[in-house]
């Protein structure tokens, strides 16, 4: 019995070697593949039909040195650990590839200076996207680089920066909401997990607090409690669990607790409830973000506010 081994196609390394492959003129290839207009459909077919098989990807490069687009867009991000910022990251592809654009990603570290753009600007990216709370200092710095590239940028969820393009959640709005929910079932008390140290983002939140609190007469200061410092946050539901029990030793707590976000309110859920305390009888506890798993904790973290005890 014989057999015949298939054949290995040659491998296709040029615009002129698929158009070799697929037998049509390189001009005319190129022609689709950069969407002129006045081609027949079923050459562009042909030309989609050839690439599927073979997998050939034009050279981007290639395109650069001949003045052309590249059709790709810089994402800088503050970090890559929370959902939230993964989320944004994930919606924000799903646009740029329903326009035809790709995306390159850097993760920012404080300090990086000029590196951060360097990866964009060498390929020549359409923009630069910034995603998260930078240092204010660092990220003007970058954006007056990219407008001396005339590169257009955008930068979401950070506010007040000097000429930026910029695109941000109302969060002191969100906080302000959360406030007057908790000061409306009576709350008097405050005890805030995560909100005066940590990322900048506690700022926007922090601004929502007082003025809530202003808006009623309340001083901030005799409302609020907060024992951030005595504990390093180095993972955001150990934190806040270890903050539930330094809150629960006290002789007399706050009825209600402001999480910085999610992750902080479940593992101050956990605390409170393996000291005993009775949610949300005996305590309310509330989050930021609306995550999904704010629905599996028992009580479900998106509705943990009834009167606060006696």
């Amino acid at each position: 019995m014989t057999s015949v081994r298939p054949r290995t196609p040659k491998a296709i390394f040029s615009t002129a070697d698929f158009a070799r492959h697929i037998g049509l003129a390189r001009t005319t290839v190129s022609r689709v593949l950069n969407g002129h207009p006045g081609i027949k459909q079923k050459t562009i077919d042909r030309v989609q039909r050839g690439l599927a098989e073979t997998g050939f990807t034009p050279n981007a490069h290639a395109a650069q040195l001949k003045g052309k687009r590249t059709a790709m867009i810089g994402v800088c991000m503050e970090d890559l650990v929370t959902p939230p910022a993964v989320s944004k990251l994930a919606t924000l592809q799903r646009v740029l590839r329903a326009r035809g654009f790709g995306s390159l990603i850097e993760v920012y570290a404080a300090g990086a200076g000029r590196e951060v753009l360097r990866p964009f600007l060498s390929v020549r990216v359409e923009a630069v996207v910034f995603i998260g709370h930078f240092p204010p200092e660092e990220i003007e710095a970058r954006i007056a680089e990219l407008r001396a590239h005339r590169t257009p940028h955008l930068v979401i969820d950070h506010f007040g920066l000097e000429r930026a393009n910029t695109v941000a959640l109302d969060r002191a709005a969100g906080m302000e909401g959360i406030m007057n929910h908790l000061l409306d079932f009576g709350h008097r008390t405050f005890g805030l997990l995560g909100l005066t140290t940590g990322p900048i983002s506690r700022i926007d939140r922090l601004n929502g607090i007082r003025a809530a609190l202003k808006a009623r007469k309340l001083e901030f200061d005799a409302c609020t409690v907060s024992l951030d410092h005595l504990h390093e946050r180095l993972n955001d539901f150990n934190y806040g669990r270890q903050l539930a029990r330094s809150f629960v030793e006290r002789s007399k707590r706050p009825t209600a607790f402001i999480g910085h976000n999610d992750e902080i309110a479940i593992g101050a859920l956990r605390g409170f409830q393996e000291a005993g305390l009775k949610l949300p009888f005996d305590a309310s506890v509330t989050g930021f973000n609306n995550q999904n798993i704010c629905r599996m904790t028992s009580p479900c973290l998106l509705y943990t506010s009834p009167s606060p005890r006696d």
